[in-house]
């Protein structure tokens, strides 16, 4: 079955707020436990709002991006908008098994879905045409405890994941004084050297290194997500061979480079220590840090919304705002000593690297759910 909404002008169909009433968005969710929104009881008798019973599979008609043909569990009872149907399973049905076994045919829902594939949505009719070969219930109910068991572990390691990159947004904050801020929020025992402000540009030295003789294949690019990412992974067909290469810069540990003509510039990109040496492209900038300037104390900095609001002042506007070398050196930039830089870069390193480790083992986690999924459903 699927639901409805009540009319958005009438405010009695929305207050007094009573009902659990869910639109299509919230399917991401994966299991419902509350809803953004409530309705009335006055919303429900006069709109095609229906109550569905506690534990159905939930599957999105229609909505934005990849919603469609995602699918929930509502742990409570609730409400649907109508691009939402219900799957209530019959008593030779576990939820937790049907539920599973549309998550691991997601691009099969959409696929079969109505309209041109990309702008179509599902309906009662295909969804009650899926077929779901199942065992008999005592074995659904341990393949769906099997995988429910996973999810919560991946939601576990998600949270903490989450904990992690906030508390470090914090710590960013805090660390970091803003440019008219004189008084720390937090410093490390032993500092109290007062910080100085110092332009970028005194700090920094511009790469000029190109690979004349052709040493370096690695070429790379900058990525918003990733930072250096290999054009060989980036690019299905590139091939480096083909390419000139001996106008590309050459980035080595402890540099940096971004793209000044970017939308979105200010996604700076820096090899750390370990990393293989490679080449950008000569559209990109290229720098690195003078002696008076920790290169992982830097590297941090561009995370703050010191960096960012200097940034879009800086950067030229139209439709694509750049950020020349010249720019970006006229920044004012608050340093302590270089100790106290050296302590707050290997501090935020250490967070990285936990974060990093808790990423990996999310992923590890979704892959082997995934190895599961495809093995054990037909």
């Amino acid at each position: 079955m699927t639901g409805g909404t009540p009319k958005t002008s009438i405010t009695e169909y929305w207050e007094p707020k009573i009902i659990p009433w869910m639109s299509s968005g919230e399917v991401n969710k994966r299991r419902i436990t509350k809803t953004d929104n409530l309705i009335s009881e006055k919303g429900l008798n006069n709109s095609s709002a229906r109550w569905v019973k506690e534990k159905s599979v939930l599957i999105a008609l229609a909505g934005q991006g990849k919603t469609r043909g995602t699918v929930a569990i509502n742990n409570i009872p609730l409400t649907t908008n109508q691009s939402i149907a219900a799957i209530v399973p019959e008593k030779v049905l576990h939820y937790e098994f049907i539920f599973q076994n549309l998550i691991k045919r997601y691009d099969e829902l959409r696929m079969i879905s109505s309209g041109d594939g990309t702008r179509g949505g599902l309906n009662k009719q295909i969804i009650s045409e899926v077929i779901i070969p199942f065992p008999d219930k005592i074995e659904q109910i341990k393949i769906g405890n099997l995988f429910c068991s996973i999810d919560d572990t991946i939601t576990l390691h998600q949270r903490k994941l989450d904990k992690l990159k906030l508390l470090k947004q914090g710590y960013l904050h805090q660390l970091f004084p803003k440019n008219d801020e004189e008084v720390h929020s937090i410093r490390f025992a032993y500092f109290e050297n007062k910080w100085e402000q110092r332009k970028l540009g005194d700090l920094l030295t511009k790469n000029s290194k190109k690979n004349k003789d052709l040493n370096v294949t690695n070429v790379e690019s900058v990525s918003n997500k990733t930072g250096f990412t290999k054009q060989t992974e980036q690019f299905e067909d590139y091939s480096v061979a083909s390419a000139d290469l001996s106008n590309y810069y050459v980035i080595t540990e402890k540099q940096f480079a971004y793209n000044p003509s970017r939308i979105n510039v200010g996604s700076i990109a820096y090899k750390a220590v370990g990393d293989d040496k490679s080449v950008v492209s000569p559209l990109y900038v290229s720098f690195s840090t003078k002696k008076l300037l920790n290169d992982g104390y830097l590297w941090n900095w561009f995370k703050t919304t010191s960096f960012q609001s200097q940034r879009k002042r800086l950067s030229e506007g139209g439709v694509r705002d750049t950020l020349s070398f010249n720019q970006l050196s006229e920044m004012l930039i608050n340093v302590p000593e270089y100790l106290e830089q050296e302590k707050i870069g290997s501090f935020f390193k250490q967070m990285d690297d936990a974060i990093a480790l808790y990423q990996l083992k999310l992923d590890k986690l979704k892959s082997i759910k995934q190895s599961l999924l495809q093995k054990m459903f037909i």
